[in-house]
């Protein structure tokens, strides 16, 4: 296990190959441990680095950080300490919120985003989020396969308080304002079965910077990464592969990543 010790805190981080540096951030359920297959995939190429945020897996329980500003400087923090400079970011569910809150504020710091089921507005989210226990949530967002399982198996050591932190944040942040002002490829991907957060409207989605696109996994819930895993990483290794500062339209009309796993 390894670990960084920020505001006297210890902040439990993997990291895995060699190459310009990715960083993939968790979501409300589980712990770093769901990317795991995901870094391997990246590793061949880049150093893939997953953190566990703020009161989730091994990072220490603070309630007094669990803002998305708070959980974002502790990114901020984590790459000074490291000496790291700029950053393509992967961020499923709390882990994207944390992504766009890091990336309005030190924009320069990042190359790109990947955004995994990012509610865009607090109304889109299903209530039962910030009601439910962590087991409770596991139980009702995994597919319950013996690898779901393993892969969220540190949801004992959530703190309920940073899931509710988030969410009121949300509520007070409507993201497609902010996304509007992104400047940065962002490719946005949801799970057509996500019970908790679906994907926003064509419309809506139509309004954003023509540097975002979206891709929308037609029999996945709200994990892609795992439900549909093969798809999910050819996706990501091609958007990885992009030139720096092109859109990830750029994906639509090669749709390479699909043939691939046809």
């Amino acid at each position: 296990m390894s670990v960084v010790f920020l505001d006297n805190a210890i902040v439990h981080y993997e990291a895995l190959g060699k190459g310009r540096p990715v960083f993939f951030l968790h979501g409300w359920v589980g712990s770093w441990k769901y990317w795991i297959p995901s870094m391997q995939v990246t590793s061949t190429s880049y150093r893939a680095y997953a953190l566990d945020l703020w009161g989730f897996g091994e990072t220490a329980h603070n309630d007094q950080a669990y803002s998305l500003d708070q959980q974002a400087e502790m990114l901020r923090a984590f790459m000074d300490k490291m000496g790291i400079g700029k950053i393509a970011v992967v961020g499923h569910g709390l882990g994207a919120l944390v992504a766009f809150h890091f990336a309005r504020r030190w924009s320069q710091s990042v190359d790109r985003m990947m955004t995994v089921a990012c509610p865009m507005e607090f109304d889109a989210v299903q209530p039962r989020l910030w009601s439910a226990s962590p087991a409770e949530l596991t139980d009702w967002l995994s597919n319950r396969s013996p690898e779901s399982a393993a892969a969220l198996s540190d949801f004992a050591r959530t703190d309920p308080k940073a899931i509710a932190a988030s969410m009121a944040d949300l509520q007070s942040n409507n993201l497609f304002g902010a996304a509007r002002q992104t400047n940065l490829p962002c490719l946005f991907v949801y799970g057509q079965n996500d019970p908790v957060v679906p994907p926003p409207s064509a419309e809506k989605l139509s309004a954003l910077s023509h540097m975002m696109h979206n891709v929308t996994f037609d029999v996945s819930g709200h994990f892609p990464m795992m439900d549909e895993a093969q798809k999910f990483h050819r996706l990501l290794v091609d958007f990885l592969a992009l030139d720096s500062g092109v859109s990830p339209q750029e994906l639509q009309l090669k749709e390479e990543w699909k043939r691939r796993v046809r």
